[in-house]
């Protein structure tokens, strides 16, 4: 099994695809846990835990 599949190759057997809809959910996912670490500092200062 292979990591990343190039766009060329017609195999189902990877983790990651180099299609739109991989590029998509990486950065959802990437954006959202950096969201979610502003928010509990935002709520750490707010509520005074540091």
């Amino acid at each position: 099994m292979k990591f990343v599949k190039e766009e060329e190759e017609n195999r189902e057997d990877y983790i990651f695809q180099k299609n739109e809809k991989t590029r998509f959910g990486a950065k959802f996912i990437i954006i959202t846990l950096v969201l979610l670490a502003i928010a509990v500092v935002a709520s750490g200062l707010y509520f005074e835990w540091f």
